[in-house]
């Protein structure tokens, strides 16, 4: 009897509540200390603010994350090789708003998801989440090889696919997150380059082999390349905590909004993603309207992602040296100001390929490290659901954004120029709002880490 009071005094004691004499323990305490303990980590389990930062399994878990970003972020990034196809193939009948509401809904079903997809891999870890993402993207590839109609297109491409990337997506990110902090925003931007690496390998890969083998096959082949990362990519994602299990309340969904700093972030990154992939959807049809020679205007998708390589990386390690918002709103504002004074007045080939690599290197940053804004405001055990919540809040900028982009262009009878002037100040104004957030969270000072 004296050994059951001990250890019932030594657990109160454990869980910092007011000791009460053994004998006096009633149910009501006993449920309190009970809560509170299934809140805390176990005292056995790694330690959540304990971060390696580095090692084998942390970067076996950034190269695997390389290869599902690379299946998924960096499909995505493709998108305007199927614009400018389906305009003059399958879908010639359609208007590009019509077209466009394709890439954009693949695009916007990959953030909003993430609402769910994060949860999940918080709650259950990501080796579930994976696996189901990874079957149902490479599914979604293999019914676009048999798509004739737009419904058919719309439901393997922007639906069954696109939901796949995002269960690879949001996964990678919470377990990656779990292994750095000091060097976060480094190991994001090298996972994140799968995307860049992506979005320079498919495109490439889609157009040699559409001339040699037609659409349906080019769609099988690629959905069998991707299937061989993605095998890789479930095996080396491991998540160095636990999952801890919460029950799912829709209220908690709105409570980081009740965050000034996280709800300016998140409408910064609304206006971001509404001009952010316009450029990656509508340069190749734009410069082939504009008599661009058909050779050239193909490869600037390709360029566009070959320069975000650089723009996911080096600037992401200044991101660890001087702070993740200050080097994000630098490069954010400068995507705007290169969208219009660069991209807008274009006339000729050697302007065009300044923005593509400018714009590339700029914008490359601003998908790799939007992550690491999220985790420095984050209790790092929920990051996976709170960068899906952002991600969700702005993914209604990725929906709208192309199809208003292609309203433009018919409204001016095929001119670009007010699409350009939309995407810049689409985003200089997600990067004032980005700053805002940095100011309520640091001040203003210039010279403040953050």
């Amino acid at each position: 009897m004296d050994s059951q009071v001990r250890d019932v005094s030594t657990d109160l004691e454990k869980l910092e509540l007011p000791q009460e004499k053994s004998g006096d323990q009633t149910p009501n305490t006993y449920l309190i200390s009970s809560e509170k303990a299934q809140d805390r980590p176990a005292s056995t389990g790694p330690d959540p603010d304990d971060f390696p930062d580095g090692g084998f399994h942390a970067w076996l878990c950034i190269a695997g994350g390389f290869c599902t970003v690379f299946s998924s972020f960096g499909w995505v990034n493709c998108i305007g090789v199927f614009q400018d196809y389906y305009q003059t193939h399958q879908l010639a009948a359609y208007t590009p708003s019509d077209v466009a509401w394709i890439p954009g809904t693949e695009s916007f079903v990959l953030f909003f998801l993430g609402v769910v997809t994060g949860k999940l891999s918080d709650n259950y870890g990501p080796r579930w989440p994976l696996l189901f993402g990874s079957l149902l993207h490479v599914y979604g590839l293999m019914m676009i090889s048999l798509s004739k109609e737009y419904y058919q297109i719309f439901l393997s491409q922007s639906i069954a696919s696109a939901i796949g990337t995002s269960f690879l997506f949001y996964p990678t990110v919470a377990a990656a997150g779990t292994w750095f902090k000091k060097h976060r925003a480094l190991a994001f931007g090298i996972m994140v380059t799968g995307s860049s690496v992506g979005g320079v390998v498919l495109p490439i890969l889609v157009q040699q082999l559409l001339p040699m083998v037609g659409f349906g096959w080019t769609m099988r082949i690629t959905g069998f390349f991707i299937l061989g990362l993605l095998i890789f990519g479930n095996i080396a994602v491991k998540s160095r905590l636990p999952p801890v299990k919460k029950p799912w309340s829709l209220k908690e969904y709105f409570l980081p909004f009740a965050e000034v700093p996280f709800l300016l972030l998140a409408i910064g990154s609304f206006f971001v993603y509404l001009g952010a992939f316009l450029p990656f959807n509508f340069i190749i049809v734009e410069a082939k309207a504009v008599g661009f020679p058909t050779n050239f205007s193909n490869y600037l998708i390709p360029i566009i992602n070959a320069a975000s390589i650089f723009g996911r990386i080096f600037p992401a390690h200044l991101g660890d040296v001087y702070g993740v918002f200050n080097v994000c709103i630098i490069f954010t504002l400068f995507s705007g100001l290169f969208s219009l004074a660069i991209w807008l007045p274009a006339a000729s080939t050697a302007p065009l390929i300044v923005f593509t690599i400018l714009y590339g290197f700029a914008s490359g940053l601003i998908v790799a490290i939007i992550p690491a804004l999220v985790a420095s405001i984050s209790d790092i055990r929920k990051l996976g659901f709170r960068v899906g919540t952002l991600y969700a809040f702005s993914s209604f900028g990725t929906l709208f954004g192309s199809p208003i982009a292609g309203a433009i262009v018919g409204a001016q009878n095929g001119s670009y120029t007010g699409l350009k002037i939309f995407c810049g100040l689409a985003l200089i104004t997600g990067g004032l709002f980005i700053m805002a957030s940095r100011i309520k969270l640091v001040g203003p000072g210039l010279l403040v880490k953050k």
